[in-house]
Formats: structure tokens, C-alpha cells, sequence
């Protein structure tokens, strides 16, 4: 009974919180979107008195000469007919079968002949016309050109001459249609047609859904009184279900409905004579008019309507699908992931469904952008490149988020290691210590030794092995010194060696004493507390352990600012990330203060000279091995920070391409079962998922500045991304600039000016781990950069801002970017207003794009300066 429960608990505890995260983001989802009482419009009749209609299909555009076939008329105009006894067109010289079949539906036809200007083009639109007009008996009114004065095309007088042109040719009555405005402004044109056809949209007005019906009405009764004597035509009334913010307008399905049918039920007394703009929507037209233009249609571009003209208003069309999509893919990941996180406290379970729920709520929304929405050749461009690194966005926020879970809330974690000593009388396994150095300081490397000296542990030795320092007056120094030292201190001098600082350990492995159980490594920079071996060698008598690792921790930082942002930057990883992974016997091992099993070390392969983060790699080559790691947070020795901001971003670099290295060495053993566990497979692999992340923002940060400069130069090729894609990017940052921060809250003794600065440290490298990425995934050869320490805190750092140069150069790019879509003019007549809400949030992208670059422009700049600022070395705690 007692393995029953323990089986069977965690898994309907995770059944139970998944279906009850799933059943809320339902709920959720109905609360915003289910259609209510409050959000009724009128009632009105669904057959109305005139539609306004473009025959172009889905994937047709008139610009690229793709145009609709017959039988694609022929069924829109049989299904028009069940909805209104006229329509309205807007070109004769194309689908000239229009008329014809309109008549054989016993539709009314108010034809259109579109003006652009250009004489030989409008001939032969008024051609095509006059002849519909004298051979379809059901075309009742011609239009003659549309917004013509509006969009600057003709001048009021050069449209009077067409006008007149046209009325002497015809029976009908002619008009042109125009804003009720231009008619105001232009009261000659009056004269020479029969009706006056306006059009009120007033979305483009800026004008608010609840007033938008009224003010139209006003403008209708303001053109009557201005032109008593002739009948008005209301050529196009409408409202857009989708598009960006105007002034107090808003773009939603459910406004569309209200205006439609608050407009229809104020026609109908009234005695109106209108057409509703209009019968589909049109895609291609976002090219001319912005996102709006294609969302005008009373039904969509594949012909379903698109609301009812009774009922309750839906807010959604679409909402049930998207929120059954995030229930049911949020139910199967939560339920998997919770039944594998059985250890961890409930409500730090609770909390990541929570999290998690809310991530694939997002990752449906941008997926169903295709099926939902019009996307323009760029945004194809921008999907195709998209989508796959939506994946890698969701597994990183899914990471963070898991990450946040299990540490912010105690309790958590079960695998947790304090000191372990050996008991009274225990033997004294024979530690190796090694220490490797090239081109260091020999005061800092002399220092180091000294602290080794004073180790309170008997049976040890220490080898220092330095390779590849041409300079005697560095290595000499130190040799001079070990050889005042007793003879386990042993010093070798390597003038060429190949492999790096791996080759050097290895060389050391040859040297240690036979009888060696475990071997040390240390770096040069460090002081060493005299307790670490004996109080941590005790880990050994478990056969299975393999590495026993402390963390890297730092000194000689207080009094300078830049260094001080570098050490809580590092705190964290020790503090966080490291106790994260320990949980699944999943630690990075680091090239210092670290101890290794001896026999485990000769026996599987050593140090990898191929790699450049050698450490790294031998860790999860023990791990795959079977054997196991142990981290204890408690500090044994500290170190010093990287010189400045160019010493900090080339390790940091270094560690990104030495990763990449790991991956593509390792990745079968990290993508499928094997002797690493699931936990330990899936830290690797999301440790490096922030790095992906990294480059990434490069790669963004390179096409955002391309897609802008065309956008500016060519806006009727290149168009601005959506806000569905804009939206997900900003999440992606913001969430990860407000869960580090978090958890350094909790996690890390640092105030919150250090977080902060910790947060701008971290994001300065950035583009170095970017780098890092490609090096390690597409470069051949490596080279291991030693990290410059122990210079004093105020010595000069010559040539500091050549090492930002490319994070200048990216920079200023960004921010030109910005300026042009800030100073541009290049936006359509028609269209710019509605750019501009769209335009401001790629503004606002390209600033988050920038604050990598920024940051480490300004890191740069701290680096160099002599800034004091007292910091308590005993803040930095010694145990978790």
C-alpha cells in the first residue's frame, strides 16, 4: 500500500493542478472573450440596402496583375445576393463579366471606373464604363473615380473635365465618390454630377467606436444641408476588425459589429442610401493602406462571415480554438512536467504551471497569427524566420521559469552538501594539487602558492605548471620561489606546449605522485583557504563521486564599480544556476577550486586539449560515465575579476564557444537516453538555451536594422512586421529582465543597486557570447584567451573602446534606424496614420534591441574609470 501511494499521489496531485490550470486559462479566456449582454448591438435585418464589392480573392492583388477568375465572381455574387439587392464596384476595365453575372443574380450594379491619372489608362476605364452602362441594363449609376481628390490624383478641376466627359457619353446618373470633408472644401465638383457619393469612415477619423455611428450621421446631415438639391449616396460606411489604434479608434472584430449594426439600425428610418464597405476583406490592400486596409470585409477573405447582425457581439471569432489550443497543450505539458517534479514544494509547482500556462498562451496566439490574420510577403519572410526561434524562445522562458520555480520558493531542493571532513584518525587520501599559469603576474601566482603552503592537510603536493611564457621575467620569479618551498612543491617550466591550459594539466597528470587519489586544480589567482582539502576530501569515501566543486568567488573588488558589478554578476550563476543543476546531479564543473578522482580522470580520457572549456567537458564525460558530482556552496578560495570589460566579455566568449564545442562533441549522448539521466540531459541542454538566446538577439538585432532601412527607403516592397511579432519579441525580454532580477532578490546578498548592477554586467556580454556561439558552432580551430587578471584597480586599460567596437558599431545602427522611422515622411497618404502605432512598437523594439549594446558600451566605460565605492567583503556569505 505504501509504494501505491508514493506512485500514485505525485501523479493525480499533477493530473489534478494541470486540468485546474487548464480549466482557469479556459475560464480565463471566457471571462475576456464570451460574448455578453453589455456587449449587445442592435438587432438589425441581415439583408441590407447595398454592399460595396471587390472581386480579388485571398491571394489576388490588382498591383501584381493577379486578378479573380469568373467562377470565383460568380459564387461571391450568388452569395451577395442573399444579403442585399445592389452593389457597388470600383473598375470596369478589369473583370469586365462583373456586370452580366451581377445580373443574372438580380443585383443592382453601381459601377465604378477608377481614375489614376495617367490619360490613356482612364480612357480606357471610361470605355469600359460607358459600354457596361449601355449594355447592362441593371448598372443603374456610374462613379466615376474614387478618392481621387483625396489621394491627390486629380485636381477638383481636372475631375470636373472627366465628369463632364463622362455625362455626355451616358443615361445614367454619374457621381464621384469622395470624403463627406472633400465635398465640403470642393463644392464646384457638385455641379457636374447628379448625386453626391461620400464616404464616412470615421476610424480613419480617429474618431471612437461608441460616438463613431453619430458623428457619421452629423456628417451626413451636414453634406445634405450644404447640397440641398442633390440626393446623397453613402458609398462606403464602415469599420475595420482589425488594424492599428487611431487617435480613440480601435480595430476589433466586436467594434466592427457594433458600428455595423448601430449604423444599420440608425439607416433605417432615416431612409439611407448606402453601401456598406464592404463585401470581403482584401488583403493586398495593406500595401497601400496599412494593416486596416485588409480588414473591411463583412466576411473574410475566404468568404465566412465574420459576425452575426443579431445576438451578442463576439469580441473573438477565434477565441474557443485558441483557448481549447493553450487548455489542452497546457494540460499535456503540465501534467508531464509536474509528474517529473514530484520533489519539488507545491507551491513552486503551482507557480510553474502558472508560468508555463501563460507561455503557451502566447505561443498559440502567434502561431494562429497565419489562420487569423493577412500576413504580407514580409511578414512570411519574418514568420519563416520566426517560428523556428519561437521554439527556442518558449524552451528558454520555459527554462527560466522552471529555474524560478524551484528556487524562489524554499524547499525545493533535496540534494543539498555541506562540508564533509574526514573523521578523528581517517586516512589522508594524497591530494595532487595543480596549478597552471601562462604569462601571469608572478606576484599574483607567488601569492597563490603562498596560500597553497598554509594548508592545514597533510598528505598533499602541488605542481605548477607553467606553458608557454616566453617571458622569463614572469615565470623565473615563480620558479625561484618554488624552489625555496619543501619538496612536494614542484615547479615545471613548458616553453611550447601544445593543448592549452588542458595540455598543461594533462602534462601535470604525468608528473603527479603514483600514489595521487584525487587531484586539485586551482588557478593562479587565487587564495586558498587553508581548510579546503580537509573539508571536503571526506566525499571520497563514496566510490561513485567523481568531482567534488566549489564555487568561484571573488576579492579585491570592493573599491572599484565595474569589478564590483562583475563579482555579484558571477554570484549569481553560484548562487542560482549552480544549485539549480546540483538538484540532478547536473553541475558545471569549473577549471578551479575543484577536486577529481584520480583513477576516474586517468581512466576516462583526462583533459580535453580540443576544447576550450576543458573543465566543462570533463564533467559531463564523468557524468556520462555514471558517476557523480558534487557541488558544495560554501567558499574555499577566491579569486580575482577579469581586468576590465574586454578581459570579462573574451571569457565569457570563450565559455559560449567552448559550449558549442561541448554540443556538437556530445550531442548524441544529450538528445537521447543513455547513461546521463533526463535531469542531466536537460541541464546541459538548457544551460546553453540563454546563450542561443544571445545570438539570436544578433541576428534580430542585424535584421531589424535591414528591415527598417528598407521599410524607409522602399515602403511599398518592405512593410513593418506586425505587432505579432513585436509583441512575443518584447515578452521574451522583458520576462527574462524581470525573473533575474527576482531571483537574485532571493538568491543573491546583494542590495538591489548591485542587482541592477549585476543585470547590466551580464547583459553587456551579450554580443561576445553571440559571437561565442557562432565560433563554436561553425568555426574549425579554437584558441584558448587567457583571462587578464591582477592588474591594479586603477591601472589605465589602453585601447579599451576598440574591444566595443562592434557593439558601437550595432549600436549607433539601431538608434539611426530608430531616428529614420521617427523623422520619415515615406508612409502612403492613406495609410500613415495607421502606421504609426505599429511603427512606435518597432521603435520600442529596436530600443530593447539596442540595451545589450548600450550596456556594454557603458560597461566599457566603468571599466576604465578609477570610481571608488566601499563594498563589505563580508557581505559575500561562505555557505547557502
Amino acid at each position: 500500500m505504501r509504494m501505491y501511494r508514493l506512485t500514485v499521489r505525485p501523479l493525480w496531485f499533477a493530473f489534478v493542478i494541470a486540468l485546474a490550470v487548464a480549466t482557469v486559462n479556459f475560464g480565463v479566456w471566457a471571462l475576456l472573450y464570451w460574448p455578453s449582454s453589455a456587449s449587445n448591438a442592435p438587432d438589425v435585418p441581415a439583408r441590407v440596402a447595398g454592399i460595396s464589392y471587390a472581386p480579388y480573392q485571398r491571394n489576388d492583388n490588382p498591383a501584381e496583375a493577379r486578378s479573380p477568375k469568373a467562377a470565383d465572381i460568380t459564387r461571391d455574387l450568388a452569395l451577395l445576393a442573399t444579403l442585399t439587392p445592389a452593389i457597388r464596384t470600383y473598375t470596369s476595365a478589369q473583370s469586365r463579366e462583373l456586370p452580366d453575372i451581377a445580373a443574372a443574380h438580380g443585383l443592382a450594379l453601381t459601377a465604378g471606373i477608377w481614375l489614376t491619372g495617367n490619360a490613356l489608362e482612364d480612357d480606357i476605364e471610361i470605355a469600359a464604363g460607358v459600354r457596361a452602362s449601355s449594355q447592362s441594363k441593371n448598372v443603374t449609376r456610374l462613379i466615376v473615380g474614387n478618392e481621387t481628390v483625396l489621394r491627390k490624383v486629380l485636381t477638383p478641376q481636372q475631375l470636373a473635365e472627366r465628369l463632364k466627359r463622362v455625362k455626355s457619353l451616358v443615361r445614367v446618373p454619374i457621381s464621384s465618390a469622395e470624403p463627406w470633408n472633400v465635398w465640403l472644401d470642393n463644392p464646384m465638383l457638385a455641379e457636374h454630377v447628379d448625386f453626391i457619393t461620400i464616404h464616412l469612415l470615421p476610424y480613419w477619423e480617429g474618431i471612437d467606436q461608441f460616438n463613431a455611428v453619430g458623428h457619421a450621421l452629423f456628417q451626413v446631415d451636414a453634406v445634405k444641408q450644404r447640397f440641398p438639391s442633390k440626393p446623397i449616396l453613402i458609398g462606403e460606411v464602415g469599420w475595420p476588425s482589425n488594424g492599428d489604434a487611431i487617435g480613440k479608434a480601435r480595430a476589433t472584430p466586436a467594434n466592427q459589429a457594433r458600428f455595423i449594426r448601430e449604423f444599420l439600425a440608425a439607416a433605417a428610418p432615416r431612409n439611407l442610401d448606402y453601401f456598406l464597405m464592404e463585401a470581403n476583406d482584401q488583403p493586398w490592400k495593406i500595401q497601400d493602406e496599412g494593416q486596416a486596409g485588409a480588414y473591411w470585409g463583412l466576411a473574410d477573405a475566404n468568404r465566412q462571415p465574420k459576425f452575426s447582425f443579431s445576438g451578442a457581439v463576439e469580441v473573438d471569432p477565434y477565441w474557443r480554438v485558441k483557448a481549447a489550443a493553450s487548455s489542452i497543450l497546457g494540460f499535456i505539458l503540465l501534467w508531464f512536467s509536474l509528474v517529473r517534479l514530484a520533489s519539488m514544494r507545491r507551491l513552486a509547482r503551482v507557480s510553474f504551471a502558472v508560468a508555463a500556462q501563460l507561455i503557451v498562451v502566447g505561443a498559440v496566439a502567434l502561431v494562429s497569427a497565419p489562420f487569423v490574420a493577412y500576413l504580407r510577403v514580409t511578414d512570411w519572410i519574418a514568420m519563416a524566420i520566426f517560428v523556428p526561434t519561437l521554439l527556442v524562445m518558449v524552451l528558454i522562458l520555459l527554462a527560466h521559469a522552471f529555474e524560478f520555480a524551484e528556487l524562489f520558493w524554499e524547499g525545493s531542493l533535496r540534494r543539498s552538501f555541506v562540508s564533509r571532513p574526514l573523521r578523528d584518525g581517517q586516512r589522508q587520501p594524497m591530494v595532487s594539487i595543480h596549478l597552471a599559469c601562462c604569462n601571469e603576474p608572478p606576484e599574483m601566482v607567488i601569492n597563490t602558492i603562498k596560500s597553497l603552503a598554509q594548508l592545514q592537510y597533510g598528505n598533499f603536493e602541488v605542481l605548477v605548471i607553467d606553458n608557454n611564457t616566453t617571458d622569463a621575467a614572469k615565470w623565473q620569479p615563480v620558479a625561484d620561489f618554488v624552489n625555496t618551498l619543501p619538496r612536494h612543491f614542484k615547479f615545471f617550466h613548458l616553453p611550447v606546449w601544445p593543448g592549452y591550459k588542458a595540455g598543461a594539466l594533462n602534462f601535470a597528470l604525468t608528473q603527479s605522485n603514483p600514489l595521487a587519489e584525487i587531484v586539485a586544480v586551482v588557478d593562479s589567482d587565487y587564495q586558498v583557504d587553508p581548510a579546503w582539502l580537509s573539508s571536503l576530501v571526506g566525499f571520497f569515501d563514496d566510490e561513485n563521486v567523481a568531482v567534488v566543486q566549489t564555487p568561484q568567488a571573488h576579492r579585491e573588488w570592493g573599491g572599484h564599480l565595474f569589478r564590483t558589478m562583475m563579482n555579484w554578476e558571477y554570484e549569481g550563476f553560484f548562487r542560482i544556476g549552480m544549485h539549480h543543476r546540483n538538484e540532478r546531479n547536473a553541475i558545471v564543473q569549473h577549471g578551479t577550486m575543484t577536486l577529481i578522482r584520480a583513477q576516474a580522470l586517468r581512466r576516462h580520457g583526462a583533459w580535453s586539449q580540443w576544447c576550450v572549456c576543458e573543465d566543462t567537458e570533463l564533467g559531463l564525460r564523468l557524468m556520462q560515465e555514471g558517476l557523480s558530482t558534487v557541488y558544495v556552496d560554501q567558499v574555499f578560495g577566491r579569486g580575482l575579476t577579469p581586468d576590465g570589460f574586454n578581459a570579462f566579455k573574451t571569457q565569457r566568449y570563450r565559455w559560449a564557444q567552448g559550449g558549442m564545442q561541448i554540443l556538437k562533441a556530445h550531442g548524441a549522448s544529450l538528445l537521447k537516453s543513455g547513461r546521463l539521466s533526463g535531469g542531466q540531459r536537460y541541464h546541459f541542454l538548457a544551460g546553453w538555451l540563454p546563450w542561443f538566446g544571445d545570438a539570436l538577439h544578433l541576428v534580430f538585432a542585424l535584421a531589424a536594422i535591414a528591415w527598417t532601412v528598407g521599410a524607409v527607403l522602399l515602403p511599398a516592397v518592405v512593410t513593418l512586421p506586425t505587432m505579432l511579432f513585436m509583441v512575443p519579441l518584447a515578452t521574451f525580454v522583458l520576462a527574462k529582465l524581470v525573473i533575474g532580477p527576482l531571483l537574485y532578490w532571493r538568491r543573491v546578498p546583494c542590495s538591489m543597486a548591485e542587482i541592477v548592477g549585476a543585470s547590466i554586467a551580464g547583459m553587456a556580454v551579450s554580443h561576445g557570447i553571440a559571437r561565442g556561439v557562432f565560433a563554436g558552432l561553425f568555426g574549425r580551430n579554437a584558441r584558448f584567451e587567457v583571462t587578464d587578471k591582477g592588474a591594479a584597480l586603477d591601472a589605465p586599460i589602453r585601447g579599451a573602446f576598440a574591444a566595443v567596437r562592434e557593439e558601437t558599431l550595432l549600436l549607433m545602427l539601431l538608434a539611426v534606424a530608430a531616428g529614420l522611422l521617427v523623422l520619415s515622411a515615406a508612409w502612403p497618404a492613406t495609410g500613415g496614420a495607421a502606421l504609426s502605432l505599429n511603427r512606435s512598437l518597432w521603435i520600442a523594439m529596436l530600443v530593447l534591441q539596442a540595451l545589450p549594446y548600450a550596456a556594454a558600451l557603458g560597461c566599457m566605460w566603468l571599466s576604465t574609470r578609477p570610481t571608488r565605492q566601499a563594498i563589505n567583503l563580508d557581505r559575500v556569505a561562505s555557505g547557502a
